[in-house]
């Protein structure tokens, strides 16, 4: 089985924080959002968390989430990518003498795991890694996920669940027109 390299994972839970099913979102709120960066790692302590700085962490996470459904073929919405190219621009990285990326120590600690996160995003697209990670075909779902199959053909977070409810439908849909 094919392991998912942490930048993966870092950016599968970020996208995985907003459940579509349970309509729940771990960082719909900034208390929300520090807590979730600081179980991550990604602050040392827990801190207010500026409105502006929110929405930018929100802006960048469902325009990630819109390449994700790009990877099962759905067409991202450009207005979301938009938002999350504007996120970006402003948190620059440094890069080291041995190719390391790095935020920018300029950057206000509760921007700077921005800046990580697109350093692992930009990880997963340099090294192709990017079409691994998908967003669930199932749209009730919308589960980010790490494909694990070999020739990264998977669209559904699960088959036993979401596969088979799509699969059922598409059956039954069948059924109706022949009859």
């Amino acid at each position: 089985m094919l392991e998912p390299p942490a930048s993966a994972v870092l950016v599968e839970a970020f996208a995985n924080t907003v459940d579509v099913e349970e309509a729940s979102d771990e960082i719909a709120t900034p208390a929300g959002l520090s807590q979730w960066l600081t179980g991550r790692g990604l602050l040392d302590t827990p801190g207010d968390i500026p409105a502006d700085v929110h929405t930018s962490y929100l802006a960048l996470r469902a325009g990630i989430r819109e390449e994700l459904g790009g990877h099962v073929g759905d067409t991202p919405d450009p207005d979301l990518l938009a938002a999350a190219d504007q996120v970006l621009a402003q948190h620059p990285v440094r890069v080291t003498a041995r190719g390391l990326l790095t935020p920018m120590t300029e950057l206000p600690t509760e921007r700077r795991p921005l800046a990580t996160l697109a350093i692992a995003w930009s990880e997963l697209v340099t090294t192709g890694d990017a079409a691994r990670l998908k967003r669930c075909a199932e749209h009730s779902c919308g589960w980010a996920f790490w494909d694990v199959s070999k020739n990264r053909s998977r669209r559904w977070c699960s088959m036993k669940v979401c596969g088979n409810r799509n699969k059922t439908r598409s059956y039954a849909s069948r059924q109706r027109q022949a009859t």
